[in-house]
């Protein structure tokens, strides 16, 4: 019996051996399932619920205009967020009446009693909310430092309950200026912003930086943000555009299309020597007013009307058929060929010169263009590409318009393909393109490529510069080149610029009026013109070159070149030649003698106690004045003090000062000062007597 019971017993202990075994197998079987074929799948829905991944955004480079004032900008902007968990209860209570006030003030858009109603429901809800939306705007950092001193806010760490999100918003200081030239950034599909068109689009792989890499850890109840990978910002942009003139072009262009209610218009203004475009202005009626909407000045490829006179003239100039002081009889100055007519403004016109031809924008220019190439119109043809005219300028924004010169050979050349050319018809180009051309002979025949960036910065290193770079060495000879000037100086001293004639500086240029087609119904439509005047300034020596189109002004007030463009060109030119004299260095600073190791200009007891200690005399004029520059007599033998007025609310001209001289100037003007060389002030990257932000840079260099 004893033995029947052990037998029982072993045998119950084995069956429950082998429970505990099967159920050990199916634990470790379970756990392999678990570990191998679902773990991957299961890690993923844990971290989803512990972990979230985010991408860092680096901040974007800024544009600058070439004085160093910000054109477009990132500028943080923050959401606030309330964890209503983290904040004690006790706080809370206490506080978050005063908070509601604070907030309420603050944004301005809700009572007091709305905001503690939203806290104390995210708090004692139904479910506690750790991630509360405070208030859809966003505030700046400046308005994030008064927000951190609201009650509870305040409080250190977590206990605050603050949550901050940070987005970097896009801003273009100076509003409209170049607006479509700086550019815009429009939305990714993956929620990014890119830059689109303008320099944002164009320069993007600079701007936009490299994305850093950050996740959420869940710990103790709380998100806590952990940065793996830093972003990379992005470099900046360095520009040829000067604000000042900008808002005179623009100002200028915008005015008078309000006057003419014109459909839009187009203005830039151009640095001579380098191709540098200082501004660049296209602004079109909108529903709102006149604002800038589409580049123009790059992509719209158009019949530029008489203003292709002066390439006419180059080519039949080139290649001898006229001279200047030739003369033609125009009779009634009505023209016939191939069944077509075409008449004068003002008729008869009798024998008039080559000159006078040009200088009166005469459609009689066909006549010499038609007697001298009728058997040949491909080496007309050739003349206009030889000054470039068929290709782009290559200006570093994307969006050029390919230029359009028809050749003998092409399917749309016919009878009077020749004739409409020569005078700005059944060709089409930019308005750029017409300014490259004009500005080459302005430069001695020496053709720019128009250059709109000159650098990329990392911060205060220059990673890549663009110098200015030469299309075309000489786009016709010396002598054409003269006859050139001669003419479109002539335009405004004797022909349809005269009202041009007394500008603050000598202009010289060409006016152009173009008829413009309606789609098929051509030119027999309502009319509508293209009015433009392009040329330079001042004549004699010239610093810029400038376009300017007006489309479609009303014809009730008037729609000729010479007044609706050219009135423009005048404002343009006044104003900025007085404002290019004014950054000229000082007239009135006669030279010194340079074998004095003194500077030019600085402290008055500073020059007294070094001509002191040298036996130097020298007579005082400057009276109670701190800071003076100093001279020789008008006989060259006695050095002169004189006093010089400094105004801290702009750029100084620290020209001439030793280093400590002009580190003080500049530093109590508000910039920012980098120096290289040694000696006196000999240049300054900023130009002395315009307004600029505090803060901006200025570089000096001292030989």
């Amino acid at each position: 019996m004893a033995s029947s019971m052990k037998h029982e017993l072993a045998g119950r202990l084995g069956l429950v051996y082998l429970v505990v075994i099967g159920i050990a197998v199916l634990i470790v079987v379970q756990a392999l399932y678990v570990q191998v074929w679902k773990g991957d799948e299961l890690r993923k829905q844990v971290q989803n619920v512990s972990r979230k991944d985010f991408t860092v955004a680096p901040i974007r480079g800024n544009i600058y205009a070439d004085d160093g004032r910000i054109l477009a900008s990132s500028v943080p902007y923050y959401s606030l967020r309330f964890d209503c968990v983290a904040v004690a209860d006790t706080l809370f209570k206490r506080k978050v009446d005063s908070l509601a006030i604070c907030l309420s003030r603050f944004f301005g858009d809700a009572p007091a009693s709305e905001y503690r109603q939203k806290l104390w429901k995210g708090k004692y809800g139904a479910k506690a909310n750790r991630y509360l939306l405070i208030n859809k705007k966003k505030i700046s950092y400046t308005e994030l430092m008064k927000v951190k001193k609201f009650p509870i806010f305040r409080e250190r760490g977590t206990r605050s309950g603050l949550i901050l999100e940070r987005e970097n918003v896009r801003l273009q200081p100076h509003r409209d200026l170049a607006y479509r030239t700086v550019g815009y950034l429009n939305e990714a599909e993956d929620g990014t912003f890119e830059g689109r068109v303008g320099l944002e689009g164009a320069f993007e792989k600079q701007l936009r930086g490299v994305p850093g890499r950050s996740y959420r850890q869940m710990m103790s109840g709380r998100w806590i943000s952990v940065t793996v990978d830093e972003p990379i910002d992005g470099n900046d942009v360095v520009t040829t555009i000067n604000v000042d003139c900008q808002d005179i072009v623009q100002g200028a262009l915008t005015r008078q299309l309000e006057y003419y209610k014109a459909n839009a218009g187009t203005a830039i203004l151009m640095d001579v020597k380098t191709g540098d475009i200082k501004a660049i202005a296209n602004v079109s009626k909108t529903a709102t007013g006149y604002r800038e909407v589409l580049n123009n000045a790059i992509g719209d490829a158009a019949e530029p009307g008489s203003v292709i006179k002066a390439a006419t003239m180059v080519a039949l100039l080139e290649d001898g058929f006229v001279l200047p002081t030739d003369t033609i009889d125009l009779g009634k100055g009505i023209y016939t060929h191939n069944g077509v007519t075409l008449r004068e403004s003002r008729t008869p016109i009798g024998k008039v010169t080559v000159q006078s031809i040009f200088e009166r924008s005469l459609n009689g220019i066909t006549e010499l263009v038609y007697e001298h190439y009728r058997e040949q119109p491909e080496k007309f043809v050739n003349r206009l590409y030889a000054m470039g005219l068929n290709r782009k300028v290559g200006i570093d924004i994307v969006g050029e318009a390919e230029p359009y010169i028809k050749y003998p050979t092409d399917k749309s050349w016919s009878g009077t393909s020749l004739r409409w050319m020569s005078f700005g018809y059944e060709l089409q180009v930019t308005p750029l393109q017409v300014l490259a051309f004009y500005n080459a002979l302005a430069n001695d025949g020496k053709k720019m490529k128009p250059r709109i960036v000159k650098e990329i910065r990392e911060g205060s290193r220059v990673i890549e510069r663009f110098e200015p770079e030469v299309a075309m060495n000489k786009i016709c000879s010396k002598q054409t080149l003269a006859y050139m000037r001669q003419m479109m100086e002539g335009v405004v001293e004797n022909g349809t610029a005269k009202n041009l004639k007394n500008a603050a500086c000598k202009i010289a240029g060409k006016t152009g009026t173009a008829k413009v087609a309606a789609g098929k119904k051509g030119y027999k439509a309502e009319p509508k013109y293209r009015a433009s005047f392009v040329g330079y300034f001042p004549a004699d020596k010239p610093l810029y070159s400038c376009i300017v189109v007006v489309d479609n002004p009303s014809t009730s007030v008037g729609y000729y070149g010479n007044v609706v463009s050219g009135n423009v060109f005048r404002e343009i030119a006044d104003k900025v030649y007085s404002m290019a004299s004014l950054m000229r260095h000082d007239e009135q600073e006669e030279e010194i003698d340079r074998t004095l190791p003194i500077s030019q200009n600085g402290l008055k007891d500073d020059f007294l106690a070094i001509y002191d200690e040298l036996g130097i005399d020298v007579t005082d004029e400057a009276g109670n004045a701190d800071w003076v520059m100093t001279s020789r007599d008008k006989e060259g033998k006695e050095f002169e003090l004189k006093a010089r007025s400094v105004d801290f609310s702009v750029v100084p001209n620290v020209k001439g000062m030793g280093l400590r001289d002009a580190l003080y100037l500049l530093e109590n003007s508000g910039l920012k000062v980098g120096v290289s060389g040694a000696g006196t002030v000999s240049s300054q990257s900023l130009t002395p007597g315009q307004r600029v932000r505090k803060g901006s840079y200025v570089g000096i260099v001292l030989k």
